[in-house]
């Protein structure tokens, strides 16, 4: 039998106007301390953010996610918070902003894969399905 280890993870959202608290889910970041996992898995769908936000500059965006990227993977061009243990990441990506990439609350599970459950979470929580 597999064993079952704890995992927090939280919705990466764009927030074009912070103001409005309108939001689209474009990305989920996830943490697993036991397999010393940590990492987020973006779509932006260009199409549908300019039609939910026709102003805002895809390229900036486009580097947002690239930062929160390269700090999850600890990458050294990913400045001083990229160099912190992997749960200081984690709570530093998380933390409440008032910025256009913003996370949900973390909310907490089990797993026996992190990368997989990375893959259901987004799945289920960012990919748009055709009906």
């Amino acid at each position: 039998m597999q064993e079952h280890h704890l995992f927090e993870y939280a919705v990466v959202r764009v927030v074009p106007y912070v103001e409005r608290e309108e939001f689209l889910n474009a990305g989920v970041v996830l943490f697993c301390a036991k397999q010393k996992f940590l990492k987020a898995v973006f779509e932006l769908d260009k199409k549908r953010i300019s039609a939910f936000c026709a102003r805002l500059d895809l390229n900036d965006l486009n580097e947002y996610i690239h930062s929160f990227e390269r700090i999850c993977e600890g990458s050294k061009n990913g400045g001083p918070i990229a160099q912190l243990p992997q749960v200081e990441r984690f709570r530093w990506l998380t933390a409440t902003r008032s910025t256009i990439l913003q996370t949900s609350k973390v909310h907490p599970g089990l797993c026996t894969d992190a990368s997989e459950m990375l893959m259901r979470l987004y799945s289920q929580l960012v990919q748009i399905k055709p009906s």
